[in-house]
Order: structure tokens, then sequence, then C-alpha cells
């Protein structure tokens, strides 16, 4: 034992000698930022932030208003001003576009999308679900210009592995989101620059699977997929959700 001591101690030695160093291990990154979709709140990311926080993180949840990509983009950058160091922004859904654009902040290690669009510069959520068709029902718009989910139609489609009766609650308890969000072309793509986690939702009606994974292979993101989740992924499987989300926490400083 004292020869193999001795055996390595000589060689750290003789490793500094010649001008090498020894590889420093990466501190994980403890500060979670969920940013929701389009026609849901924060609330539903609970489950995933009761495991994280239950190990160790530090989480916050942007409400944004979806109002405008603009304002929703403002009131990420507000929460992500109060992280106390480097931080994993993750995004659903509609909220995967606003991280990419947000995540250029010097504060985001990492970015997590769950069923979320990644767009390119010039891309549109409009313009990129033309070329990968969903399967849900048309959107219902109102007379000032803002889109949600018909009621009869938003179990099915968004959230068809939820319980019914939490599935009819967030039916009726939709933001409606202004259409011009899903129109706004994204400017400066931070999943260029920085390291990327991706989920797909192998039976998500509301974002095409395969957009999904043009988004991931395009970002060379770090790719899970879940078998029979729905576009309500983050809510049906918060362990897979908040796992993935750990492993971007653990390596997006490596």
């Amino acid at each position: 034992m004292k020869l193999n001591t001795l055996a390595l101690t000589s060689a750290i030695a003789a490793t500094l000698l010649m001008g090498g160093a020894l590889p420093a291990l990466a501190a994980p990154v403890k500060n979670i930022v969920l940013v929701h979709g389009a026609f849901v709140g924060g609330s539903g990311w609970r489950p995933v932030y009761d495991i994280l926080t239950h190990d160790g993180y530090q989480v916050s949840l942007v409400q944004e208003p979806l109002t405008s990509f603009a304002e929703d983009v403002t009131a990420t950058q507000r929460i992500l001003d109060r992280q106390n160091g480097p931080a994993i922004l993750v995004g659903h859904s509609y909220g995967g576009a606003i991280i990419t654009a947000a995540g250029n902040d010097s504060h985001v290690a990492g970015l997590v999308y769950i069923a979320a669009h990644a767009l390119d510069a010039g891309e549109t959520e409009v313009g990129n679900g033309k070329k990968f068709p969903n399967s849900a029902k048309p959107l219902v718009k109102t007379a000032d210009g803002f889109l949600f989910l018909d009621p009869a139609n938003f179990p099915n489609d968004f959230a068809p592995d939820l319980p019914r009766a939490q599935a009819e609650f967030e039916a009726h308890a939709q933001m409606p989101t202004a259409a011009q969000v899903f129109n706004t072309p994204m400017v400066d793509p931070a999943w260029k620059v920085k390291p990327s986690w991706y989920m797909v939702a192998k039976a998500d009606k509301i974002i095409n699977p395969d957009l999904e994974r043009m988004y991931a292979a395009r970002a060379h993101s770090h790719t899970v997929e879940i078998e029979g989740a729905s576009h309500s992924v983050y809510e049906s499987h918060p362990q897979e959700v908040a796992a993935l989300i750990e492993q971007a926490a653990l390596h997006a400083q490596d």
C-alpha cells in the first residue's frame, strides 16, 4: 500500500513538473429556472419542482404573461437576473422558444427542452408546424388575437396521459396566448453556443414528435424519448423530466 501511494505521489509530481495539470471537476449547477409553455401556467411544474427541491436544487419559476414574445423573454430575464450563480434554463413547448432567446443570458449554463420548440434564426413555430404538422384539433382565436384550445379538445389533445379530472380542470384554466408569439422569428438561438438536453414526447399531438427530434438532432442535444408521453409530459412523467434536468445540472459546465 505504501509503495502504491508513493508511486501515485511521484506520478502526480512528475505530471506537474512536465507542465501538466490535474483535471478540475466542474461544480454542478444548483439553480434551475422553469419556463411554462402556451395556454398553461407555472403551476404545472409542481411535481418537477418538488423533486428538484427535495434533491437540493434552488428552483425558480417564470410566470410569463403570454402577451408577446418580447414580454415573455423579458419576464424570463427578470428571473435570471435574480440567480446567484449559473442556472439551468428549462422550457416546455412554447417555453422552448423563450429559453432559446433568453438562454444567451450570462447566467445560463445549459438549456433543457421538454417537448419544446428550439427554433433556429429566422424560424417561427407556425412555419415549422407547417413542415411537421401536428395531430391536434385547430385552436380557437379570440376577437382580440389570442389563441386557446377548445376545452372539449384539451384533454385528448394536450393531456391524454393525465387523470381526466386534472385535464378537465386545466382545460378550463387555460391562459389565452397572443397569436403573434407563434409568428415571431427567432433572432439569436442560444442552443448554438450553450449545451442542451432534449426530451421527446413520443405521443405528442401538439408538437409533432418528428419536429422535436429534428430540433434535438440539430442542436446536438443529449436526447431522451418517453414512450406514450403526451404534450403534458412534464406533468405525467415528472421523475424522468427531473432526471434530465439534473443530468444537465451535473454536466453543463463539464
